[in-house]
């Protein structure tokens, strides 16, 4: 890990450093995310439990799915679902999934692709292992992030996008001690492919060991750092942080991400997520694949769903 990277980072663009004047987020939270199960059982850690929504928000959920190595036989994926009100965005690390929908979207995301679904009004979709991953087993890990959309655009037309890796915008920090990249939003003016209807930032960054990633921030963006793997340090005020630990950052201009000089074998380097986004502000009712302003409109889109309204499955299925 990661599937997406370069021999040499002093080649690609560089984010400049915060200027002298800008304040640097401090740490408000470090909480750790528990393990689960997500589908037809593959193994997941909950990134956002315990966490205030109000702190993440437009972010709704986001696991982290692996890092697992299946023996054959053992790749797992989900079942047709519905989902309403949100965007999900599927970005494989390492491994291979193939998706489907209702709307005709679909295909391959491995190896640092991304896959993003407006699922607006309604949709279907199913995430699995291909057929030939299912038989030979192997490395699976990434991450699903719902953003919320606000009120005026839930019941919005569906669409697909699929974001293939070579599309993902690659830069370094001043000292090339960073890989960043940057998949939706910018960082310092390096902008990503993804599109959203609502604005975020979603960046991968890998900070060398020993390496200091001071980059600016939105200032009216909220500021949320999820450790893949390694180890470091986060904020201005050097909040210790793993695997597994999301950290939520206060009002500021920039972000400090600094990694220990010493790192596993198994994760030489900090691999983080960073995330952030204007937030909406409005309610947020959230229950099972929908997310809405209120109960009736999540009794709405049950309904909705046993009728048939937010789409049905294709005649053709994955694997046929």
């Amino acid at each position: 890990m990661p599937a997406v990277t370069v021999a040499d980072p002093t080649v690609l663009p560089r984010v400049a450093s915060s200027t002298p004047d800008a304040r640097a987020r401090r740490v408000v939270s470090v909480t750790t995310a528990p393990a689960g199960l997500e589908g037809e059982g593959f193994p997941v850690r909950r990134a956002f439990a315990g966490v205030d929504l109000a702190r993440l928000d437009p972010f709704v959920h986001m696991d982290q799915m692996g890092a697992v190595e299946y023996a054959p036989g053992e790749p797992k994926g989900t079942p047709w679902h519905p989902h309403r009100g949100f965007e999900t965005v599927t970005y494989m690390i390492d491994g291979t999934f193939q998706h489907q929908d209702s709307i005709g979207g679909g295909g391959l995301i491995t190896d640092g692709d991304t896959q993003w679904m407006t699922a607006g009004a309604g949709i279907l979709h199913i995430e699995r292992p291909p057929d030939e991953l299912v038989a030979s087993g192997g490395l699976f890990h990434g991450i699903q992030l719902w953003v919320n959309l606000p009120a005026a655009l839930k019941r919005v037309a569906p669409r697909y996008q699929g974001i293939a890796a070579p599309h993902v915008t690659l830069a370094t920090t001043a000292d090339a001690g960073a890989l960043i990249r940057v998949i939706a939003g910018s960082v310092g003016g390096i902008g990503g492919p993804g599109a959203t209807h609502t604005p975020i930032n979603l960046v991968h960054m890998t900070v060398s060991p020993g390496a200091r990633a001071d980059v600016p921030w939105p200032a009216r963006s909220n500021a949320l750092v999820y450790v893949l793997s390694g180890r470091g340090t986060v904020g201005e005020d050097h909040q210790p942080i793993i695997g597994g630990q999301l950290a939520v950052l206060e009002d500021g201009d920039s972000l400090v991400v600094e990694a220990d000089r010493s790192q596993d074998a198994a994760a030489p380097a900090l691999d983080v997520l960073l995330l952030g986004g204007a937030p909406i502000g409005e309610p947020v009712v959230a229950y099972g694949p929908f997310v809405m302003t209120s109960k009736a409109e999540i009794a709405e889109a049950f309904e909705d769903y046993q009728a048939g309204r937010l789409g049905t499955v294709p005649a053709v299925h994955i694997g046929d």
